[in-house]
């Protein structure tokens, strides 16, 4: 009869590497999830002050970046801030950077969010 002594430990050396996979696959999403947020939220801020009545032309980039500075921190890495796209009538803020990466070697996943909306200004009845 064969003794089953030392199974566990071979399932367990099998299975365990499986384990740490799924484990750090998780986190690393949840942080480029968090730095896709952060991003969002940046170009939200820049657009909201960059089409109220008379703002100055790089009120939205400059509050975009702002915001950054106070709450990226290392979960946005490299945050670039742009307004391409924009019009007169129309303003666009995009903010891309990178998330950091737990697999060493890799640099990082990348975040690229953008935002939009009309620019606020008076206009007369019929025009």
């Amino acid at each position: 009869m064969r003794s089953d002594r030392g199974d566990a430990s071979i399932q367990m050396a099998i299975v365990f590497p499986f384990v740490i996979l799924a484990t750090i696959a998780v986190v690393q999403a949840s942080m480029w999830f968090y730095a896709r947020e952060i991003a969002d939220a940046a170009a939200r801020e820049g657009v909201a002050a960059a089409r109220s009545y008379k703002s100055a032309p790089g009120a939205g980039a400059d509050r975009a970046r702002d915001m950054l500075e106070r709450t990226a921190g290392d979960s946005l890495r490299g945050a670039a801030v742009s307004t391409a796209g924009s019009t007169g009538e129309r303003i666009r803020i995009t903010v891309s950077g990178n998330a950091p990466s737990m697999l060493p070697g890799l640099s990082g996943l990348s975040v690229t969010q953008s935002a939009s909306g009309a620019v606020e200004r008076w206009t007369t009845p019929g025009g």
